[in-house]
């Protein structure tokens, strides 16, 4: 137990140390984790023999990763998908078996080992692609949806895979470990529902254990999971929801098919169900550690040894194979027309060999397909292939996507043909809604955006605007700035919104600033610039909601509009005096206790000022209110009250 407890331990600081550093450097948690597990295995020697067994158990994170996955698709939407699942991702597994195997062959390897290896080469790694996207923010791209459609077809493929590959078995090998093969089939026997059987029974069994998770998902999870809540105890909701994915894995297992696969299938039927938040939440914990924990047994798993004996075969073989995966994709992306940096992104994200690499040569091996030698070279190519990988996430971040920004955005500006009393810079959520208010009052306006893809947008709904650069002195002077009234600014960039309402301000202080800031700090900071007015994007919407709040909570609308009114003055009273302590100190500390102990002040007198009964008369806003009787919130309370007894 001590071993174990000092193992963990080790694994966790190796974590704890390696995954901030590397996020720091904006390397990923995925090469944080594999540089962690090669620091503490091959260069340091704290683990080692265990790690094997380790990267079994650590598996299960891919299988709690694909359940979480299956909850956020809909059936509909994987329908949807079926023409990309099954072209893009067959062709994907097709062709790059089929070139690796050719190649294989060419180089006077026996077809079933070229076979075998195509195979195994043409899967990716599905646990270090997806964790980065959703990193990354990748996953709704064009680029991050074909990727997970080609993933999802490898899993599945897996399936025939396990299936074929006992069939290339060479009688050599098959002679030469003859009394390991007899043990292990009857250990398999001992942990499976279909050995023995026919294929006719095979498949019925196979049919009936999915038709049960699909039944039983959908018609028995919603019961079982309102009787476990109805307990009020999350710990277990929680052993619920493991439950369900270690049992489906369980059942998959021992028919014979992907655990990753059956787990993804119940997240899909879970999809639609109320309780699929609840199960993210607590499956993800489970899942993020599990899948460290498998990053790191990789790493740890690197054998030194025979790197640095077939040092230049290892790596040729390593850069041959993602080579030949990023040229097969590239080809498929133009197939399928997938354009800019979506198909690079494709592209390299997919050109690693995966985790389940390691479980299909384990299998050829354990089935007298490979001999172990071999299999020990190729799972140095496929744990390379996946600690190099990080590394073209970063290339697509840092050198393409850059180029296809720019690319975007090099077009020369409109040549704007229009003047008005109103120029709004930036047409995004924010700037939409004032352009078509102004509009619609019949106020000639002159929009700009920096983004091609936004103006375009504009363009078909009929809203005219410029492509061009509002920072631009030139475009301004076309625009008509010596001419304009009101200049509205809402940019995204907080600097480049923050300069250009100082220059405009510099420049025409005739023309009316009206500016959009993101946060309290930005406010400020427009202000200090010298805009005329400046409204946090959020601010009233954040209002009208914590209004509502309050009306659903059993507050009377009339108490709850006099409640926002009330918060609105008396941030008012104080919001000089904020500015003011704010302006005064440093610009490295703007935010220093002063203002703090200012802030909380403000709260303090907020808090009193809520509690206050209003003895005035109604404002303008109020006056089409009907006030509430003095006992309204007993009353209220009261009735609440008895509705839950």
């Amino acid at each position: 137990m001590t071993g174990i407890f000092l193992q963990a331990f080790i694994y966790l600081v190796a974590a704890v140390i390696a995954v901030p550093i590397a996020k720091r450097f904006g390397l990923g948690s995925v090469l944080g984790y594999l540089i962690a597990g090669v620091v503490i295995g091959p260069v340091i020697g704290l683990v080692g023999s265990e790690t094997t067994t380790i990267q079994h158990f650590a598996e299960f994170g891919v299988v709690m990763m694909l359940f979480i996955v299956g909850l956020e698709l809909e059936p509909k939407m994987l329908w949807g998908m079926r023409h990309r699942l099954l072209g893009l991702g067959g062709l994907q597994v097709v062709v790059t078996a089929a070139v690796v195997m050719g190649i294989a062959s060419a180089l006077g390897i026996s077809w079933t080992y070229a076979l075998a290896i195509g195979l195994i080469f043409s899967l990716s790694s599905t646990a270090i692609v997806l964790q980065t996207f959703n990193e990354k923010g990748l996953s709704k791209t064009e680029g991050g949806k074909s990727a997970f459609s080609v993933l999802l077809f490898q899993d599945i493929a897996v399936i025939p895979m396990l299936a074929l590959i006992p069939l290339l078995a060479l009688p050599e090998l098959v002679e030469k470990a003859q009394s390991t093969v007899t043990a292990a089939a009857e250990h398999h026997e001992d942990l499976s529902l279909v050995a023995g059987l026919p294929g006719w029974g095979y498949a019925i069994v196979v049919i009936l254990a999915i038709a049960g998770v699909v039944v039983g998902g959908h018609y028995l999870s919603r019961p079982l999971f309102r009787f476990v809540a109805a307990s009020g105890l999350r710990e277990i909701f929680t052993a619920t929801a493991l439950m369900l994915v270690i049992g489906i894995a369980a059942l998959m297992s021992l028919i014979g098919l992907s655990p990753a696969l059956g787990t993804f299938l119940a997240g899909v039927v879970l999809a639609n169900s109320e309780f699929r938040h609840e199960l993210e939440s607590n499956i993800e914990p489970f899942k993020g550690l599990l899948l460290g924990l498998f990053f790191i047994t990789v790493g740890a798993g690197i054998n030194f040894g025979i790197l640095f004996d077939q040092f230049g075969t290892i790596i040729g073989l390593t850069l041959g194979v993602m080579l030949i995966k990023a040229l097969v994709l590239l080809i498929l992306s133009f197939i399928f027309k997938i354009k800019g940096s979506d198909r690079w992104l494709f592209a390299l994200s997919l050109a690693q060999a995966g985790e389940f690499g390691f479980v299909l040569l384990n299998y050829t091996v354990q089935n007298n397909v490979l001999p172990a030698e071999l299999g020990q070279t190729l799972s140095l190519v496929v744990a390379l292939s996946m600690f190099l990988t990080p590394g073209l996430f970063i290339l697509f971040d840092k050198v393409i996507l850059p180029r296809f920004s720019a690319s975007k955005n090099e077009r020369e500006a409109d040549e704007i043909d229009e003047q008005g009393k109103v120029i709004i810079a930036g047409i995004g959520r924010f700037g939409q809604i004032v352009n078509r208010l102004l509009t619609s009052n019949g106020m000639q306006t002159v929009v700009l955006d920096h983004s091609v893809t936004q103006i375009d947008n504009m363009r078909q709904i009929d809203i005219k605007s410029f492509f061009g650069d509002a920072t631009r002195h030139d475009l301004l002077h076309t625009a008509g700035i010596e001419d304009a009234k009101v200049f509205v600014v809402a940019i995204d960039d907080q600097e480049r919104a923050t300069e250009l309402v100082h220059y405009i301000k510099q420049t025409y202080p005739h023309v009316r600033v009206l500016a959009r800031a993101y946060d309290r700090g930005h406010h400020y900071s427009l202000r200090c610039a010298g805009a005329d007015y400046v409204i946090s994007e959020t601010y009233r919407s954040a209002l009208a909601m914590g209004a509502q709040a309050l009306k659903e909570l059993g507050v009377h609308p009339f108490r709850a509009e006099q409640q926002k009114e009330m918060f609105v003055e008396t941030e008012a009273k104080s919001k000089e005096l904020l500015y003011q302590t704010w302006s005064d100190s440093t610009e490295e500390d703007h935010f220093n206790a002063s203002y703090v102990e200012l802030f909380m002040q403000l709260e303090q007198t907020l808090g009193e000022a809520m509690k206050q009964e209003r003895t005035d008369k109604h404002t303008k806003s109020e006056r089409g209110w009907t006030p509430p009787p003095k006992n309204f919130i007993e009353e209220a309370e009261q009735m609440q009250a008895d509705k839950n007894n």
